[in-house]
């Protein structure tokens, strides 16, 4: 669902890099009370993780295909706030090195696929979960249902969008209904990959799981024929930084095998937006992408003939270049929490 540039005209595109930007800025003061020691480091490996699955096209339906999002799987978890930071950097990694997503546009993007997805999707994993019995697989459950709601609604968001700044005169109904139609087959997929990405660190690691936390029941004890809570156990043993590392790397190379690899087999047909866009002509107006002259353009290493070898390369690329720089934002945020105790005192 990158909107290219030319697609929304250049007021709108600034109004929404201006709520992008405020988006950002509560997001990153959010972000400094939802990481800590643990999930700092695995933050940056979520955004390596959901730059590799976007680039693993499934087809929905005839000549279409869809992608990850990413913003359901990062919210639930690393914490909302974290993220949206997550998504944002995989669009700026897409945006400026692969030439996926207008430049002009990084403001919708990011609104629609990092904010709209996260926050909608947290909301109805947080409703799901206060309901659904307190137990592991409740929150799978919950994430499937939270990933898949979050697409069309990002859809909507951007069909919103087109009908205000819209460069191109297609009746908003038509782009509503083939936009939502198409995004709802692509959210069962969003969802399928969510679900299965949390179940699968939930199995090994649900402590550092940010939508798991405070599930656990309290211990009754029935004392002269009352229910009473059990009192407190001692905390457990911390987690050997080993397993933190264990569960970094496993992620990391499960994030290159995909990116470099299993890439090579995605889908070739154009995705939910760019079907739309075609056949509804609102893409009659599309701009060439600034970035167009990239080495990693279009998710390919400029002079490398063979196709596999140049997708999959420029794939470990991103992944490797997106890893980097996820890590260093959070780092950073998580040194800023540190720090603000001291400068207060």
């Amino acid at each position: 669902m990158h909107v290219p540039d030319g697609f929304i005209d250049a007021p709108i595109s600034a109004a929404t890099g201006v709520l992008a930007a405020g988006a950002l800025a509560v997001s990153l003061k959010g972000a400094r009370r939802e990481l800590d020691e643990r999930t700092a480091p695995l933050a940056g490996l979520v955004a390596a993780f959901i730059f590799a699955v976007q680039m693993l096209n499934f087809p929905v339906a005839a000549g279409t295909s869809g992608h990850l999002l990413g913003g359901a799987l990062a919210a639930i978890l690393v914490g909302p706030c974290t993220g949206v930071l997550c998504v944002s950097v995989v669009l700026l990694m897409q945006g400026i090195l692969f030439a996926d997503g207008g430049l002009t546009a990084l403001g919708v993007n990011i609104t629609d696929m990092a904010v709209v997805t996260t926050v909608v999707s947290y909301a109805v994993f947080r409703g799901l979960v206060k309901v659904l019995p307190r137990r592991r697989r409740s929150v799978t459950v919950a994430s499937f249902v939270a990933a898949l709601v979050s697409v069309p609604a990002a859809a909507v968001a951007f069909t919103l969008i087109y009908a205000v700044g819209g460069t191109t005169d297609v009746a908003i109904s038509k782009v509503a209904t083939a936009m939502i139609g198409v995004h709802v087959l692509i959210g069962v997929g969003e969802a399928a990959i969510t679900a299965l990405t949390v179940g699968a660190v939930m199995a090994v690691r649900p402590d550092l799981v940010y939508g798991a936390r405070g599930l656990e029941r309290k211990l009754k004890l029935r004392v002269n024929g009352q229910l009473v809570d059990a009192p407190a156990a001692e905390p457990a043993a911390p987690v050997a930084a080993g397993s933190h590392r264990k569960l970094w790397v496993t992620g990391l190379v499960t994030s290159l095998l995909l990116a470099g690899f299993v890439s090579f087999y995605a889908s070739a047909s154009p995705d939910g937006l760019e079907k739309v866009a075609k056949d509804q002509g609102i893409d009659r107006k599309t701009e060439p992408h600034a970035a167009a002259g990239s080495p990693l353009a279009d998710y390919g290493v400029k002079d490398i003939a063979d196709a596999r070898l140049s997708g999959g390369l420029a794939g470990v690329i991103g992944v490797g270049v997106t890893v980097v720089a996820g890590s260093a934002v959070f780092r950073a945020v998580r040194r800023r929490r540190t720090a603000e105790p001291t400068q207060a005192s």
